[in-house]
């Protein structure tokens, strides 16, 4: 555990404050009626299970009810953030008084709703008092009615909140405390002009307390300019790792990809897990051949309705599901205490993204795994990584066929033998299954219960090849052609493969060329952030995008050219004007390498993006599209 009471990062400078002593002192109260609370709130966490504070608990608490100083608290999800702001708040609020008193912002849906639960769990004992989320994919008029009624405390994503802000609905002159819950993750999602409007409306004088994983750039700025003189707090360094977590990676080669996945789930007979892709299309990809395969398991990704996303979420919470296959926007929000692997099918761009990703396991005082698959050029990259987040990665081998049926076979048998006997059920059929294996000895009974279960699983790992020998030798023979030089020929046969590989542009996409690109500081998460915020409540949906070094490419859902156009037009970036034009589809396979150009006289045609930026496709926040997402069948060998 770590106290910042002084810090310098990214430019982001404070001094040591006052408050530095008692911080020191209040961390050593052990209880929470230590820490001052009133009687109506310690009855009602006595009544949740509450029995000594969390880390990040017994620095926050202490600092919120004796100061008014503003505060950064750093800590990851599924530490009791939600508690360490919300019980000082809750602890000074006058519910006898109308008029909000606090705002709380979370980035996602899922994350609000259950934010304004905690808090009405905690204040159940407190008259009068009431919680209001508010957020979007629900009946904003049901919203409004709610907030007329009457409330103290409003929980709400950005886009909701600003919203019922511009219609004269939700009225933020009162506030006295302003909360921003997952900060990094809502400036991630391009919310910033968002919290900006939204800030503005509130009044200067007020408490804002800003809690995060990690401090990007934008974070700091955020902290400069809506924050006076905060205070740190860190349970656990910023941009650092859970310590529950253990690091690891297989180093495959990108053809085994999905075997190696299939091995690392099958080692773990009781995994209960996520799995991370980068793009939607790669996690619907995936779920559809676990599922094919038996696995339990289902996908979370942005082409899923409101009410198709939380089944999902919903049966995974309830472990219905073994297994969750999710891009990390739409994994945005799902908190859950209890999963044994992270599982990262391709490492995000993003070193904040990988503590957020691994983050998910290993809460609540339990361990957990985060295991990468990485191919010998992403491997390169892990040692830069285990310096941003200070953990490091353990190589461990994909396990063998006989490695993995080992495991599950001796699971299967502790299965069995702590499986509880429900007698009353089965007296009456036992004279028949007696009767049934008269002729057959114990060992033998015992064998076909075991090969029942069993059989399958051998089947497919019978012949099953080592892939940490594949990787080695494909390793090999790729160094061997570095070193031996590469004929025209060689070079037609790779560029051929990977052209094959590149998509052409889907026919409910339009491409668009915009003149900004890495040479002015452009990314994909600042052009979602443009289109977020001038877009007037549009939510078209976004594919592919290439940042090259000039200008950049994206593809967004068709039928919004002339909306993105108005939109263009008051955009601006570093000064300079944006300008935005519709492009020519992206060719099947990648089409000459003959550059066009443009009616602005800038290059434009093939300008395929680094490897880096090919995989690197954001998305906005979504229009919910439909189709059926059933439940998947459960896996059996």
């Amino acid at each position: 555990m770590h106290q910042h009471i002084a810090v310098e990062h990214s430019g982001y400078k404070q001094h040591k404050s006052k408050s530095a002593h008692l911080l020191s002192q209040n961390n050593k109260m052990s209880t929470f009626k230590e820490m001052g609370l009133k009687s109506e709130i310690l009855s009602a966490i006595t009544d949740l299970g509450y029995e000594s504070p969390t880390p990040i608990q017994k620095l926050a608490l202490p600092k919120v009810l004796e100061s008014k100083q503003d505060l950064i608290a750093f800590a990851q999800t599924g530490t009791g953030k939600t508690a360490a702001f919300s019980l000082p708040i809750l602890n000074q609020i006058d519910s006898s008084v109308e008029g909000i008193k606090c705002i709380v912002l979370s980035p996602t849906r899922e994350l609000g709703l259950q934010i304004a639960e905690d808090i009405k769990s905690y204040s159940k004992n407190i008259s009068g008092f009431k919680v209001v989320a508010v957020y979007g994919g629900a009946d904003i008029n049901q919203q409004m009615r709610k907030l007329e009624r009457g409330c103290d405390v409003v929980v709400g994503t950005p886009g909701r909140t600003l919203d019922l802000i511009k219609r004269n609905r939700l009225n933020l002159e009162g506030v006295q405390y302003l909360v921003l819950d997952e900060a990094d993750e809502m400036l991630s999602m391009g919310f910033a002009e968002d919290l900006d409007a939204i800030l503005a409306n509130t009044p200067k004088e007020k408490q804002t307390l800003l809690f995060s994983a990690t401090m990007p750039p934008d974070m700091v700025k955020l902290s400069k300019k809506y924050m006076t003189d905060p205070a740190e707090i860190s349970a656990g360094s910023k941009q650092q790792a859970n310590t529950n977590v253990t690091h690891q990676y297989y180093k495959i080669n990108s053809r085994d990809r999905y075997p190696s996945l299939k091995r690392a789930v099958d080692i773990a007979p009781d995994i209960y897990g996520i799995i991370f892709c980068r793009t939607r299309a790669e996690t619907k990809e995936v779920a559809e051949r676990l599922a094919e395969d038996g696995y339990n398991t289902d996908a979370l990704h942005g082409d899923l309705s409101q009410a198709q996303r939380d089944y999902v979420m919903n049966r995974f919470r309830n472990r219905q599901l073994q297994l969750l296959v999710a891009t990390d926007v739409a994994a945005r929000g799902l908190d859950v205490n209890e999963l044994t692997h992270v599982i990262n099918f391709k490492l995000p761009d993003e070193d904040a993204v990988y503590v957020h990703r691994s983050g998910r396991t290993g809460r609540a005082a339990n361990v957990g795994i985060s295991l990468s698959l990485l191919t010998a050029k992403e491997e390169n990259r892990l040692r830069y990584l285990e310096k941003k987040i200070g953990r490091k990665f353990e190589k461990v081998l994909i396990p063998n066929g006989q490695e993995i049926c080992e495991k599950q076979l001796f699971s299967l048998i502790d299965n069995i033998k702590e499986t509880e006997i429900a007698n009353s059920h089965i007296d009456g059929f036992l004279p028949q299954i007696f009767e049934m294996f008269k002729d057959m000895t114990k060992e033998e009974v015992l064998k076909k219960i075991v090969s029942t279960e069993f059989n399958r699983f051998l089947e497919y790992y019978r012949d099953a090849p080592d892939l940490n020998k594949t990787s080695d030798r494909r390793e090999r023979e790729r160094n061997k052609e570095k070193n031996n030089g590469r004929d025209q020929d060689d070079r037609g046969e790779r560029r051929n493969r990977r052209e094959k590989r590149e998509h052409k542009t889907a026919a409910n996409m339009t491409r668009y060329f915009i003149n900004q690109g890495k040479k002015d500081g452009f990314s994909p998460k600042l052009l979602m952030g443009m289109i977020n915020s001038h877009m007037d409540g549009l939510s078209p949906e976004i594919g592919q995008i290439e940042i090259m070094k000039m200008f950049s490419f994206f593809e967004m859902e068709s039928g919004h050219t002339s909306d993105l156009q108005r939109a263009a037009k008051q955009m601006e970036f570093n000064g300079r004007e944006v300008a935005i034009e519709e492009s020519s589809p992206r060719p099947e396979g990648g089409g000459d390498r003959k550059e066009k150009r443009s009616s602005r006289g800038e290059r434009s045609g093939d300008h395929r993006g680094s490897n880096d930026n090919r995989g690197n496709s954001g998305r906005s926040r979504r229009r919910p599209s439909g189709g059926s997402h059933g439940a998947k069948r459960r896996r059996r060998y």
